[in-house]
């Protein structure tokens, strides 16, 4: 049976039971706990906790999900997966353990052609919790015999989120796989021949502090008993196809096969092999997974995860064998394998290869970089007489350069020497302990919603700004400091429900308005901000500045209309900006999130390279183009699907409700779904002023600029400053670039001079330095110092000029500087002092410690640099004692 069979029966099954089919909802959720989404039950959370009335009483999902604590492991077994989908069924206060347990088991006990999945009930197991008698019984009832019920402890059948909330026993089904797969004696003797296929979990309970699986209290029971379950496609799928692991079944072994094409390496011959082709068919699924639901490659949080997948592939490819770029042909195979689950892989694929290949070409120069770093350390290596590459300088290549530690571990033993291990291994254990640290520091209970779950359950707040910027409406509720109180005096911060109102609330990358609350009793509110709660409720965080608000007050919500006309010009900006880049750069440069307030934009954007000036000046033509057209701007509502279709662009990675507001300026020029407000003709914008671009991540640009009166302002003052530059130079003002080009030519003409000259100087010297040779045994050693503030550069084009001057004669030529605290140094040695047996690293090592400096290279050659210019003479002192050691 096909993945995608399990899944459409899994569904189809649960709705014709009276379940609301709901979508998998993003891996990227508003969550503080959550990296991405883990558990099919996460986007249910806020019914779980009371905080929201669920809009039906069961329901029944597939969600994405994506795990990655242990992205190292990933390949080394079969067990381990960073993408998966979890298939639920979920009761909120409707039916219980019965009803959950009828449900899995009709489901995979009933024959296919029934709809079912046909497993043999003679090899499913169940367990239960300890004491959960009623679990046991009602298993018996259901014909598992008492030889496969098995009772286990909290650590593995008593759920909860890690944090306080809600949590009860669980209800575990497993299949047994055989005796080819394990020992007998059912899950509790081992869960590799006793596979876990679903979980159910009875929420009952409400939860304490605490961090193990088994060290918090129990507070006590929820007002209602909820049902959460979660069956793991993926498992079911190798099960039902015969084959030993996930990495065989129809969604997975396609990516494999064709990094056997792309490699010429067989998968299930060598296991270091199959490690990595495990890990490129997991970590391509995912990584097309997280793009196509907004996520791209950075340094830290989610970016910096799909930059390490990214990676991992790029080397196991290469390691594999790979010569050429592969990442397009793994995302091509993913979305053609993926997409009749989640059609977003085929309409985005363009959008998604795009990012992974760009973070493929970028990781390939890196690792040229890490080679020219890796190749360095070796030098130094040696140079030292060592035979092994420090933890430290293995764990650097890895933290800092992204040079992978198999890659290390390969290329040193091509160059004999060995890595240490086992202190790269402490290292990278010490960071993900912090990482780690820090991760359960930031996790905490969900924030307690609860005082605005009755306006939630109550209805949306009206919002009148699309039409009008006062709005009369009754107060329903304040809160302070999560509180709810009857009344605010002035000069308290509270904030304010209200049945309806003019006011924006922040969302879409637009900022909240500005405005205020006023009666007629003498009342005066300022609003600072507003803001949604469920997206729903709007929450008016305000200051009384006057009079005194009351629960049940009637007042006048009002927008302050320079701050709307500012808010208006800089989103309807933000559009016409989105627009050009489309245009100029073609339709690869698709949003990646924005924020717009009065007078401001900035726009990020997927695009690989920094922008061209003429692309810059393109966008912003065609931009204020846009605003002189005098497009109209229509909105109008319709249902997502009809959206798409006209072509409304949609930002990646949002959830959109059935029905969508879409906005449209100029016809095909611009079509976004968005819920922002605009002005009612482009030509409202006024001028609009590209500041600059830059990048903000891998693979993503940001444009910044100015709308209306404040692009006048800033056009006004690079005027001004124009005309100051054009004053000082006296020359007018359209022939300031080229006088500013001749001025630069003449500074750079003169640098060069400059340095010319102070060459000269330092290479006069060279004379002075050969007749101060002195002779120490069978060699001639000039060791000194150099005059201070030569650089590094012109240090070693010294040391060369003096070994010259040698010529045949055994010679060595040892001079440290001294410039910005620093202490360079090069030491030579000639091809007569090394037939002597004397080489330039060896000599490091002698005085290298005095001036805490380290430094390599080749034998007639190293050099380096100290930090502590107070032992250059103790330095130079130790190294006339080796060389007399050497050369005597």
């Amino acid at each position: 049976m096909q993945t995608h069979e399990i899944r459409r029966r899994f569904l189809e099954h649960f709705v014709k039971a009276g379940h609301t089919e709901v979508p998998s909802a993003s891996l990227i959720l508003a969550d503080p706990n959550l990296l991405f989404v883990n558990a099919g039950m996460v986007q249910f959370v806020p019914y779980f906790l009371g905080q929201q009335t669920p809009p039906f009483d069961t329901a029944t999902s597939v969600q994405k999900c994506v795990r990655t604590g242990d992205i190292e492991n990933v390949g080394v077994t079969t067990r381990h997966n960073t993408f998966f989908q979890m298939a639920g069924n979920f009761s909120f206060g409707d039916y219980f353990k019965r009803g959950a347990m009828e449900l899995a088991w009709s489901l995979l006990t009933n024959p296919v052609e029934d709809g079912g999945y046909g497993f043999d009930p003679e090899k499913l197991w169940v367990t239960v919790y300890l004491d959960d008698d009623e679990a046991e019984q009602i298993w018996r009832e259901l014909g598992v015999p008492d030889e496969r019920i098995q009772r286990r402890g909290m650590a593995d059948n008593y759920w909860s989120m890690g944090i306080p909330g809600p949590c009860g026993p669980c209800s575990e089904i497993y299949f047994d796989r055989g005796p080819e797969y394990g020992v007998e004696g059912g899950p509790e003797a081992d869960e590799d021949r006793y596979l876990e296929i679903w979980n159910l979990v009875f929420m009952q309970n409400e939860r304490g502090a605490g961090r193990g699986k088994d060290d918090f209290e129990i507070l006590g029971p929820l007002p209602k008993k909820n049902i959460d379950t979660g069956m793991g496609i993926e498992r079911v799928a190798f099960l039902l196809q015969g084959v030993d692991n996930v990495y065989e079944t129809d969604l997975l072994r396609p990516i494999i096969n064709k990094a056997e094409e792309l490699t010429g390496r067989s998968y299930g011959v060598e296991h270091a092999d199959d490690v990595r082709f495990r890990v490129i068919a997991d970590h391509a699924r995912t990584a097309a997974m997280l793009i196509g639901d907004g996520v791209n490659p950075g340094n830290d949080g989610r970016g910096y995860v799909l930059r390490r997948l990214l990676r991992r592939i790029v080397r196991s490819a290469r390691l594999l064998g790979a010569e050429q770029p592969v990442m397009g042909e793994f995302i091509k195979v993913v979305a053609d394998l993926m997409s009749p689950s989640y059609p977003e892989l085929t309409t985005d694929f363009k959008r998604i290869e795009t990012v992974a290949v760009g973070e493929e070409a970028a990781f390939l120069k890196t690792l040229s970089t890490g080679t020219k770093l890796f190749d360095e350390t070796v030098d130094e290596v040696k140079a030292q007489g060592s035979k092994k590459i420090s933890g430290t300088d293995a764990f650097t290549l890895h933290d800092t350069y992204g040079f992978p530690i198999d890659l290390t571990l390969e290329m040193a033993s091509e160059a004999g020497l060995q890595v240490d291990e086992e202190g790269f291994r402490a290292l990278m254990a010490e960071q993900r302990k912090r990482a780690k640290e820090d991760a359960l520091s930031r996790k905490h209970a969900h924030a307690d919603l609860t005082v605005y779950k009755e306006f939630v359950d109550r209805g949306a707040t009206e919002f009148t700004g699309f039409d009008e910027l006062s709005t009369e409406a009754t107060v329903l509720a304040l809160i302070k400091d999560g509180v709810r109180v009857p009344v605010a005096e002035a000069g308290q911060d509270v904030e304010v429900i209200l049945d309806r109102s003019p006011l924006y609330a922040e969302s879409g990358g637009q900022i909240a308005d500005r405005g205020s609350l006023v009666s007629s009793h003498g009342l005066k509110v300022k609003v600072n901000d507003v803001q949604k709660i469920a997206k729903k409720v709007w929450v008016h965080k305000s200051t009384v500045e006057a009079g005194q608000l009351t629960e049940g007050d009637t007042v006048l919500a009002q927008v302050d209309p320079a701050w709307r006309r500012g808010a208006t010009q800089g989103h309807s900006g933000t559009h016409m900006v989105h627009a050009a880049l489309r245009q100029v750069l073609g339709p690869n440069a698709v949003q990646a999130g924005s924020l717009n307030k009065p007078g401001y934009l900035r726009f990020d954007f997927n695009w690989q390279g920094a922008l061209s000036e003429q692309q810059k000046a393109d966008i912003e033509a065609v931009s204020n183009d846009a605003v002189a057209d005098d497009f109209q701007v229509n909105t109008f509502v319709t249902d997502l699907t009809s959206a798409k279709k006209m072509g409304a662009m949609a930002l990646f990675g949002e959830n959109y409700g059935d029905e969508v507001r879409v906005v449209e300026i100029g016809g095909p020029f611009s079509m976004e779904l968005c819920g922002g407000t605009h002005v009612q003709h482009s030509s409202q914008i006024g001028p609009i002023t590209v500041l600059g671009e830059s990048s903000v991540g891998s693979g993503i640009r940001r444009v910044e600029a100015f709308v209306g009166l404040d692009s006048y302002k800033y056009l006004a003052k690079e005027r001004a400053l124009l005309a100051g530059v054009a004053s000082s130079l006296k020359v007018p003002s359209e022939d300031v670039p080229g006088r500013v080009e001749q001025l630069v030519e003449r500074l750079k003409t003169a640098e060069k001079e400059l340095e010319r000259t102070k060459m000269a100087a330092v290479l006069s010297s060279a004379g002075t330095f050969v007749e101060q040779a002195q002779r120490v045994g069978k060699v001639l050693l000039v060791a000194a110092a150099a005059p201070e503030g030569v650089s590094a550069g012109d240090l070693r084009t010294l040391v060369q000029d003096i070994k010259g001057r040698f010529g045949s004669e055994p010679a060595i030529v040892v001079l440290l500087g001294h410039a910005d605290g620093k202490v360079p140094f090069v030491a030579a040695v000639t091809k007569a002092a090394q037939d002597l047996g004397v080489k330039a690293g060896d000599l490091v090592s002698a005085f290298g410690p005095a001036i805490s400096g380290r430094g390599g290279g080749k034998p007639e050659m190293a050099q380096g640099a100290g930090s502590d210019p107070s032992g250059i003479e103790a330095g130079l002192a130790a190294l006339r004692a080796r060389v007399a050691e050497l050369a005597g």
